[in-house]
Parts: C-alpha cells; sequence; structure tokens
C-alpha cells in the first residue's frame, strides 16, 4: 500500500532552515514513509506517540524528529525539529 507525503506550512518552513545535508537526510527518510509509516528501518526509527489524537508518529532521523499523523493513506508532517527541543 502507498501512502501520500503531505508537508504543513509549519513543517516546510522549519525544514527551510535546515543545513543542506540535513534537509537531503530527512527528505530521504520521508520518500521511505510512502511505503510504510510504522514501521522502523535503518537511520530513520518510527513510534507512536502515546495520548495523542490523532494518533501521531514521531520518525527519529538522525538528531531531528518529524511529527506525523497517519489518516487512512495519507501521511500529514506536522514539526520537524532537534531532538533537545522535546514535544508538545
Amino acid at each position: 500500500m502507498t501512502y501520500e507525503v503531505l508537508l504543513s506550512a509549519t513543517s516546510v518552513r522549519q525544514l527551510r532552515k535546515l543545513p543542506n545535508k540535513e534537509r537531503d537526510r530527512i527528505a530521504k527518510a520521508l520518500r521511505k514513509l510512502e511505503e510504510d509509516p510504522f514501521s522502523p528501518r535503518s537511520g530513520a526509527d518510527s513510534r507512536a506517540l502515546e495520548g495523542t489524537k490523532p494518533e501521531k508518529h514521531s520518525l527519529r532521523v538522525g538528531p531531528y524528529r518529524v511529527i506525523y499523523p497517519v489518516m487512512k493513506k495519507k501521511v500529514k508532517v506536522v514539526e520537524v525539529f532537534r531532538r533537545g527541543r522535546g514535544y508538545k
């Protein structure tokens, strides 16, 4: 099953602020979400975040976290941030 990955305006703005190397690394991980947004994989660990409605997932890409809910066949990236910042 293929998923469509959508980026929120906030996540686009956050990605633009990153260095090119990190942005490319995250973009590569986001392309893999099209195949399966639920499974952990080498270099990009994914897990469900507890207590979120709708259920959101966190994708670890190096020191960055990508937060996204999955709705039907769509993955909407809502935030991209450095790990130390924490979760909202």
